[in-house]
């Protein structure tokens, strides 16, 4: 009994010393933050009748805290005589010390009795706070037109559509396609005299060849009268998507290429985790048990896209890119290339050893694996039937939130194997926002407004606890309650802090996309026993000048 009068008192005292409000009004708060949260439009009269006050009392509550700037009043028509209450920035930011303090409180209070020492507030400063609404409703006639890929990041904006209408104040109209229909939704798009969308979703590797097409609008006027921080982004995903100097995308997403691998399998084994090719080809086939329905490792081996990526990516562990990039310091230049730097390297002897090592992986590989994509190897080791995988952490949701998955917490996490280049990396994927070049003028300003609310570290926060593990923000990627989602967010911080997750590996150039086609189709011919290794590489370098020729010759 006296541990409960302890624990409100002490409730109380954080509560009136972190929100800094009359507790009287507490409950106008926590009505407020509920339809918040749960993205319910709130009203003066419905807060009044929730506060649990007198009408009287509680609209003078309601207007004291809009006058403190603790509540947002936003017009909801034209007129401005209705409009509808939200917290501002400053009250969500209270509201997360708040619940960070009453979270310790109940530890201590369900402990054995030892008092855990509480933390300071300042540890509290790198929890970000739920996103804010816009302080004026976006003026889109029709709503907000959004082109995405159907990944769990845009599912998760998905599952959260009501909740970014209200922080938005319009409609929102989705189009999530798959990774080849959505580029070539875009690239549609761009033939249009009018945009269909206000907003596009551009997988990093693509922008060189929509900006050289004229497909996206440079972003730069719009940043610079914006407060958008684009150091707290991976430098590499901006890097992505900017061409000549100026900026054309603004990350959404980022995710690792890493080999993931069961930790328990390998320590019951004697094994150690493999750092590269050779080591990794040794441990799938030790642990490689058809018999028992465990297989050796999982990789992209489908037709086109996804073997091409795979392909791609493996030459990059070998030291070489898919096309002859210009070297620098500590990698291979991907901005501003020249022509002399896109010169096809499928005749080269990491192309050549790439193309052994996969055909090596056939062997140790579960069925189908020349029919496997990105979710499917995904799935494939979340179901514990693979030992290794070759994985994007914006699909270790599939293991890393699923208890009932095998390799629930019993997954460690290495960049790409290294090959002949014995230099580790990890190839960085992900998604970038756009704005269509041929949008109408007068949606570029609610446009931007809509896509920086969708890029910024408190959306970022919100997608991922919602099922995304792929964030692009340095700041998102601290958040200890981010951290402690799920190991892997700890994983790409710490290698993206190192150096070790790169673009190089999918360079943003022009060609890029018909580059991975090749691969994608000359290499499968291979691995089907088609065509010999040699006449599959001669034939992809044969393919790739002629593609990358036409460039110039356009």
């Amino acid at each position: 009994m006296l541990q409960t009068i302890e624990f409100v008192d002490a409730l109380r005292g954080t509560g009136s010393e972190n929100l800094g409000i009359d507790l009287r009004d507490l409950g106008i708060v926590l009505h407020l933050m509920r339809n918040h949260v749960s993205g319910r439009l709130t009203t003066m009269s419905s807060l009044a009748a929730a506060s649990g006050l007198s009408y009287g009392t509680a609209f003078r509550a309601i207007e004291g805290l809009v006058a403190e700037s603790l509540i947002v009043r936003r017009s909801r028509t034209a007129t401005g005589r209705s409009f509808s209450l939200h917290p501002s920035s400053d009250l969500l930011r209270r509201w997360q010390l708040f619940a960070g303090h009453t979270r310790r409180l109940i530890e201590q209070l369900t402990s054995d009795g030892s008092h855990a020492t509480r933390k300071p507030a300042a540890d509290m400063a790198a929890v970000i706070a739920p996103p804010t609404v816009l302080q004026d409703k976006l003026l889109l006639t029709r709503g907000l037109r959004l082109l995405v890929h159907a990944d769990p990041t845009f599912m998760a904006m998905n599952a959260l559509k009501q909740q970014f209408e209200m922080i938005l104040g319009v409609p929102i109209q989705s189009k999530a396609l798959s990774i080849d229909r959505l580029r070539a939704e875009i690239v549609q798009n761009g033939q249009r005299p009018v945009s269909a969308y206000d907003i596009v979703a551009c997988d990093l590797p693509w922008f060189g060849d929509m900006v050289r097409t004229d497909r996206l609008r440079p972003l730069d006027d719009l940043i610079a009268r914006s407060k958008m921080d684009l150091a707290d982004f991976l430098p590499d995903a901006v890097a992505s998507a900017r061409r000549r100097g100026r900026q054309y995308g603004i990350p959404l997403l980022s995710t690792a290429e890493l080999l993931a691998y069961r930790t328990d399998l390998l320590e019951d084994a004697g094994l150690a985790p493999p750092r590269t090719t050779a080591e990794t080809l040794t441990v799938a086939r030790a642990l490689h048990e058809p018999g028992r329905g465990r297989f050796g490792i999982a990789w992209n081996g489908g037709r086109g896209t996804a073997l091409g990526h795979t392909f791609m990516v493996t030459m990059a562990a070998h030291g070489q890119p898919i096309v002859n990039l210009g070297r620098t310091g500590d990698g291979f230049l991907t901005e501003d290339t020249a022509q002399e730097h896109l010169r096809p390297m499928f005749d080269s002897e990491a192309a050549q050893a790439a193309a052994d090592y996969l055909a090596d992986l056939l062997a140790v590989s579960p069925p189908g694996i020349l029919s496997m994509t990105w979710y499917d190897r995904a799935r494939v080791y979340a179901s514990g039937h693979t030992a290794l995988a070759y994985a994007h952490t914006l699909l270790a949701n599939l293991f890393e939130c699923d208890p009932a998955s095998p390799a629930y917490r019993k997954t460690g996490y290495l960049p790409q194997p290294m090959g002949l280049s014995g230099r580790s990396i990890s190839p960085l994927g992900g998604y970038a926002l756009a704005v269509p070049s041929n949008i109408t003028p007068e949606r570029v300003a609610p446009a931007w407004a809509a896509l920086g609310a969708l890029t910024s570290a408190s959306a970022a926060k919100l997608f991922m606890a919602n099922g995304s593990l792929a964030s692009p923000r340095f700041s998102v990627n601290r958040d200890p309650e981010v951290q402690a989602l799920s190991p892997v967010i700890g994983v790409v911080d710490a290698i993206a802090r190192k150096g070790v997750l790169r673009a190089w590996p999918r360079p943003p150039v022009p060609g890029i996309s018909a580059l991975i086609a090749i691969a994608g189709e000359e290499i499968h011919d291979m691995l089907s026993g088609f065509k010999t290794p040699a006449v599959a590489l001669a034939t992809a370098q044969s393919r790739a000048e002629a593609v990358m020729g036409g460039l110039y010759r356009d």
